[in-house]
């Protein structure tokens, strides 16, 4: 028998990605709270868009994406010919890998970054170097020290995920400045939504060449099915990444639902209130039960326990009372469940099934 080829260096030493558990053995009544889904769902006006494309489903996309890139463009303010579209934000993360990065070259991160960074660039036969960071927050020192002839790209998740700390304006204008020529500042806003009066960096993508910023529709906007994000930088990016974007990369019911709920501010709106008082409530709730957690600045809160074995006893504990939350040991925290924040009765019955283990 022949054999089959061997993969490119790099791609045997990517571990599989692991999505949030949605299901418990035994249990029928599940809140599910390991993804950072939106607990609303997504805004009517999305649904109904997406019914009326449907009817339309047998016909090819829109290539150039036009309506959804011009949507974005009137909410944010910006220029439409410098947006680009795929299938969620990794789908950019990965073209910018595969753009920039190659053997002998490097991406830098913070060390609990998004598991995405690692994998898109042993994908594309790069080396991912975490960068450790501060009480959980990033260190602008540490990553600018890092950063050799080599690196080519720095991925920043703000707020970050999975610790939903926050990098302050400044500070990301310190690290843009302090890159060497060649290297990209990868802003990833997946979260940025979530941060009163914050453009995720937008302004400063804007009017530099060096810095580029990922969104995502999955979160806020709650369309973690549909799969859309969106990417915005220098135009000489954008077009290197086109020439990588498939000519019909998202669907036509995508495309409808998600100019839809782009365009349907009053719903963003009252989902950034709920998440805001819920999350202020867990907070809270974790602090008054002994469990410490950092200021969240996201749609979860990253939970700290004493040791590996108190945080999977309380996971234990949550499933068996049919609460699903992740357990980040895969992040390099095994002490930490990352929860996502409910709507005001999924909060209520996280916080009662936390109360009721801590008096176990």
């Amino acid at each position: 028998m022949q054999a089959a080829p061997t993969p490119q260096p790099g791609i045997l030493d990517i571990a599989l990605y692991q999505g949030g558990a949605s299901t418990v053995a035994g249990q029928t009544d599940i809140l599910k709270l390991s993804s950072n889904e939106n607990p609303t769902g997504a805004p009517r006006s999305a649904q109904d868009a997406a019914r009326d494309a449907a009817g339309e489903m047998h016909l090819y996309p829109n290539t150039d994406h036009a309506g959804l890139r011009d949507a974005i463009a009137e909410v944010h303010g910006l220029d439409p010919d410098r947006i680009i579209c795929g299938v969620g934000s990794d789908e950019i993360i990965h073209w910018l890998c595969q753009a920039y990065i190659g053997p002998e070259t490097e991406v830098l991160y913070p060390e609990y970054g998004f598991l995405m960074y690692a994998i898109s660039t042993r994908a594309a036969g790069g080396t991912p170097i975490a960068v450790p960071e501060r009480e959980r927050t990033v260190d602008v020192d540490a990553l600018l020290a890092a950063t050799t002839e080599r690196t080519r790209l720095v991925f920043l998740a703000n707020p970050a995920n999975p610790t939903a700390t926050f990098l302050r304006g400044q500070d990301v204008v310190r690290l843009a400045d302090g890159l060497p020529d060649g290297c990209l500042l990868v802003l990833d806003g997946a979260y940025a939504e979530y941060v009163e009066d914050f453009d995720g960096g937008l302004g400063l993508a804007a009017g530099r060449e060096n810095v580029f910023v990922t969104r995502t529709f999955s979160k806020m906007y709650g369309l973690g099915g549909m799969r859309v994000g969106w990417g915005y930088g220098a135009q000489a990016v954008i077009d290197v990444l086109n020439r990588l974007r498939g000519p019909f990369n998202l669907s036509n019911v995508a495309l409808a639902a998600a100019e839809a709920a782009m365009r349907d501010r009053g719903f963003a709106a009252d989902c950034l209130a709920l998440n805001t008082a819920q999350r202020s409530r867990l907070s809270a709730a974790l602090a008054d039960l002994g469990i410490a957690s950092d200021p969240s600045h996201a749609n979860f809160v990253l939970a700290r326990f004493t040791d590996e074995e108190e945080a999977r006893a309380c996971d234990a504990f949550l499933k068996s009372k049919g609460v699903i939350v992740r357990h980040v040991a895969a992040y390099g925290l095994p002490h930490c469940l990352r929860m996502t924040v409910g709507d005001e009765a999924g909060t209520t019955r996280l916080i009662e099934a936390l109360t009721a283990w801590r008096a176990a």
